[in-house]
């Protein structure tokens, strides 16, 4: 009977043991098989089945160590992502071009495009109807058109900002740019132009009260203006001072420099041509030249009547004079600034200007207390300036003294200036024009 007990706990003890080694046998080792793969009818190409997908799901979270910052990783990812996506389209946007058009309606609007932007025009005869050109600064792209083709009305606009170049010189001109005035500025009350601005080649006494209801501080739409001459509406804000720059009415040529212009000797010390107006500075400047013989040293043809238009041969005397003089005089006309600067410098002829105020309104203004030629002065140019004519003989004996070298030394400098002067013209206009219209836009 003990035995019998003996036997049936040893066999109970046993069935106890194999039960747990099968239990741990399914525990441990159980999920380790595969599921077989069964094909499922109608399941679409690409997709998972269920169990395999949630196995892997199931692996995968069993593989991975969890982290309790994972959800503010993953936002702060999304975040900088997010970030950097904006700052791409940003830099984008800023790249796009901003589109003006210049209308080209006086002889200035040529030495702006062809002189300081270093513009093309088709055709390239003069005498066309329509010319037009294409340019681009900074990210400001410019097209011009002028010819007698341009015409109120009569050519489509296509654009939001347009600059309107005019001249305002005498009480013909001012009728005509008046007209044009009063058409760009319906256009921007129709709302077919977004933005306009004026480049005006002014009155010589700075007479320009026409052109006052105009601007838009005065309830017109011109938002700003580039004025001709010393002006005292000049203040750097809405009204800027532009320069005469060279007589493109003349067909004053774009002068590209060459070797022989820097470093050939110059045959005469000095040169003026020109119109000499009765009881004039010029007069005085003439019977100076004449003393101990300073006319056989500088190249002078005076004639006492103003001719508007040059011939070929006359136009090429001129720059014959220029190129070949180490020094262009520049007496004042009715005002003090005249093209013969410019002109001189396009041949690296040191101008010497007579620096005096001219009758009229012209003088100081907010921006400028350097009148007269307020602009060249503030940027520094290498000329010669005088007060009085008399001042002229002592120049000429201390130009005799200067050598070849020290005068190709000046040639450079001087046509040096000049470029430097246009370059910064065009982007001081451009930065303008920019701040002012795309701020416009903004507010």
């Amino acid at each position: 009977m003990r035995l019998t007990r003996k036997r049936l706990c040893s066999i109970l003890i046993a069935v106890y043991c194999l039960f747990s080694l099968y239990a741990a046998y399914h525990v441990f080792f159980g999920r380790r098989r595969r599921t077989p793969d069964t094909p499922l009818r109608g399941l679409r190409k690409g997709v998972v089945p269920v169990r395999e997908r949630r196995g892997r799901e199931q692996s995968t979270l069993r593989s991975e160590e969890w982290n309790p910052w994972e959800e503010d990783e993953k936002n702060e990812q999304q975040h900088r992502l997010k970030t950097s996506l904006q700052i791409v389209n940003k830099s984008t946007k800023e790249k796009k071009h901003f589109h003006v058009q210049i209308w080209g309606k006086a002889a200035i609007g040529l030495y702006l495009w062809e002189h300081i932007f270093e513009g093309l025009l088709e055709p390239t005869d003069v005498t066309a109807q329509w010319r037009e050109g294409n340019s681009i600064v900074g990210r400001t792209h410019y097209s011009f058109i002028t010819g007698p083709a341009v015409v109120p009305g009569y050519f489509s606009v296509d654009v939001n900002n347009v600059v309107l170049v005019l001249n305002g010189r005498e009480k013909a001109k001012v009728f005509y740019a008046t007209q044009w005035l009063l058409y760009a500025q319906n256009l921007v009350q129709t709302q077919k132009l977004q933005h306009l601005a004026v480049v005006l080649l002014g009155n010589e006494h700075c007479n320009n009260e026409w052109i006052n209801q105009f601007l838009k501080r005065n309830g017109g739409s011109v938002e700003r203006l580039f004025i001709i001459y010393d002006s005292p509406w000049i203040n750097d804000m809405d009204v800027f001072q532009w320069p005469l720059g060279v007589a493109t009415y003349r067909n004053f040529p774009v002068v590209e420099v060459n070797w022989s212009m820097l470093h050939n000797e110059r045959p005469y010390l000095c040169n003026f041509v020109g119109t000499v107006y009765e009881n004039s500075s010029r007069q005085a400047l003439m019977k100076i030249l004449k003393q101990d013989g300073n006319d056989k040293l500088c190249w002078v043809s005076a004639r006492e009547q103003w001719q508007p238009q040059e011939t070929n041969e006359s136009l090429k005397n001129y720059q014959d004079a220029l190129l070949q003089s180490d020094l262009t005089l520049c007496p004042a006309g009715v005002n003090t600034e005249c093209y013969r600067i410019y002109e001189a410098c396009s041949y690296g002829s040191v101008p010497v200007v007579e620096d005096v105020m001219t009758a009229g309104s012209c003088g100081n203004s907010s921006a400028y207390p350097n009148a007269p030629l307020q602009l060249l002065k503030s940027m520094n140019a290498p000329f010669i300036f005088i007060k009085n004519w008399k001042e002229l003989p002592a120049i000429l004996e201390k130009e005799k003294t200067i050598n070849l070298e020290e005068k190709i030394q000046r040639r450079k400098g001087l046509l040096h200036w000049y470029q430097q002067f246009k370059t910064e013209l065009k982007m001081r206009f451009t930065n303008i024009l920019e701040s002012s219209f795309l701020m416009n836009n903004k507010n």
